[in-house]
């Protein structure tokens, strides 16, 4: 299989990265805490890979995943009230607000780096790695709105990773972006604790 897929520009570490990514989204619209350390292996390959494509701002974007799936972990078992299990809620118009100016800010950093550095695509992949980091962090706060940033963030990848022929990447994150929309209605089900 492997001979197949390097006949065909695609790669078993990105299969492999594939199947623990779709696996992890999966848990995470379960409500699984195995997503986080499911989650950790995906990002551990998809750092390697990126590397090769020299997408360097989502290379980099795993580094942070890996701690942001800790902290997630961490927040999913002992986040809420007296340290009990996090519960599903909506972010303030606060939370939001300055969610989206960091977001902003780490767009620009990333986009100054990028291009200094002479990373693929830079508007794309620095915007890319802002908004994940941004619905990463609304995960690991099991925030419903971080299901509305990755069904954009998801759309713009496929069309990306397509561009770089990362195919396999490109099918996984049309997946993504599927299961985003079924986060997003599972979550919206679940009860919703008040806004933080």
């Amino acid at each position: 299989m492997c001979a197949w897929l390097l006949a065909h520009g695609m790669s078993c570490l990105e299969l492999v990265a594939v199947a623990f990514g779709i696996w992890g989204v999966y848990l995470s619209i379960r409500e699984s805490i195995w997503n986080w350390p499911i989650g950790m292996i995906n990002v551990a390959l998809y750092s390697v890979l990126f590397l090769r494509q020299k997408l360097l701002a989502n290379a980099a974007l795993q580094i942070v995943y890996f701690a942001l799936s800790a902290y997630g972990w961490w927040e999913w078992l002992y986040g809420g009230v007296e340290r009990t299990p996090l519960r599903v809620s909506r972010g303030s118009a606060r939370v939001r607000t300055g969610a989206a100016v960091a977001g902003i800010a780490v767009w620009a950093i990333l986009l100054l780096a990028t291009r200094a550095t002479g990373g693929a695509m830079p508007v794309l992949d620095a915007g890319t790695t802002a908004a994940s980091l941004v619905a990463e962090w609304m995960l690991a706060r099991k925030l419903i709105d971080n299901w509305a940033v990755w069904i954009v963030v998801d759309g713009i990848y496929v069309g990306m990773l397509i561009a770089d022929h990362l195919y396999l990447t490109a099918f996984n994150y049309a997946i993504y972006f599927l299961l985003a929309i079924m986060g997003y209605v599972a979550w919206k089900r679940a009860p919703v604790a008040s806004a933080t």
